[in-house]
């Protein structure tokens, strides 16, 4: 079974801010807003939705298909996939354009600001569903706005089932526009803040929502996650991580446990368990993909956290 993961490809550039913000931003002074952050580390990371999820669901052993597009700047990138045995057969490069980049900031607290070039990303509307005739299950990623829309068309014209995941790209979209994406698709997942706008915009509660997928998935960070579906929800304890370095991708592993506990055809505490051991992987790792786990180091630490092996 091959999962077709449409979403972005990014190089991330990583700054950590020894303090907090909080400390520099004064609520009173947000209409004249004016800060430098001194940042004295800085790194380079691969990244982007499509990259991070492929990454770890490959960990787990699953066949993931990156659709994305990239721009001229990307020769690294596709020649780290290949090395990863990834397949690039469905990644498009954008001629004059440059592979979309993240600048993210973060603070001691974890909390973080986010600048983000979209460059090539905004053509991913020019990658096609009906090419990837191998997809079984597939993600809607955060991804240029064409792309996201015209891919969910696709898959359900193709009747693959899907996770619409729209992440950082939930503001390009109306309320009517989100609602439009829930009935299209199988699944969706949003992160607590995602889900609370997604419920502003819509009008409807998170259990009104949820009526419209099989099941809908919100992360909650420490506090875990919830899931609910068939007409109740599974509370998912946050698992236990070796170190608390960096959320960056934290999210991206979350989806890729959910990807694969689906696959699998697993029960909905089992797959959000999966989920929160990805999740709690990666946080204690630096970038988005930096952890090198296998699947029977994945397997004993879901043992250690839940009383027994997934698999």
């Amino acid at each position: 079974m091959s999962t077709l993961i449409c979403g972005s490809i990014a190089y991330d550039n990583i700054m950590v801010f020894n303090d907090r913000f909080k400390n520099h931003i004064l609520p009173e002074q947000i209409h004249i807003l004016n800060v430098s952050f001194l940042v004295p580390e800085m790194r380079r990371e691969f990244g982007g939705c499509a990259g991070n999820i492929a990454y770890n669901l490959k960990l787990l052993g699953g066949d993931p298909l990156i659709m994305a597009t990239v721009g001229d700047d990307a020769d690294l990138y596709l020649r780290r996939l290949e090395t990863l045995n990834l397949s690039c057969a469905f990644i498009r490069q954008i001629a004059g354009s440059f592979t979309a980049q993240a600048f993210i900031t973060t603070d001691l607290d974890d909390n973080q600001i986010t600048a983000f070039h979209p460059g090539a990303m905004s053509f991913s509307h020019q990658n096609h569903v009906a090419n990837a005739t191998q997809a079984t299950l597939a993600i809607v990623a955060p991804d240029g706005r064409d792309g996201m829309l015209q891919h969910a068309r696709d898959l359900v014209a193709a009747g693959i089932p899907f996770v619409f995941d729209p992440g950082q790209g939930l503001p390009l979209f109306s309320g009517e526009e989100l609602l439009h994406f829930l009935e299209q698709s199988d699944y969706a997942c949003f992160n607590d803040y995602e889900a609370r706008l997604t419920s502003e915009r819509t009008g409807l509660p998170l259990e009104r929502l949820a009526e419209h997928v099989r099941a809908l998935i919100v992360t909650l960070g420490p506090a875990g996650s919830h899931i609910y579906a068939g007409g109740r929800r599974y509370d998912i304890p946050c698992a236990p991580a070796d170190a608390i370095l960096d959320p960056t991708g934290c999210g991206d592993a979350y989806r890729a446990g959910l990807l694969y506990g689906i696959e699998q055809g697993w029960d909905w505490e089992k797959t959000g368990r999966l989920a929160a051991i990805m999740g709690a992987i990666k946080i204690a790792h630096r970038g988005g993909q930096n952890h090198r786990s296998d699947r029977e180091d994945i397997a004993a630490r879901y043992a250690k956290a839940f009383g027994q092996k997934p698999w």
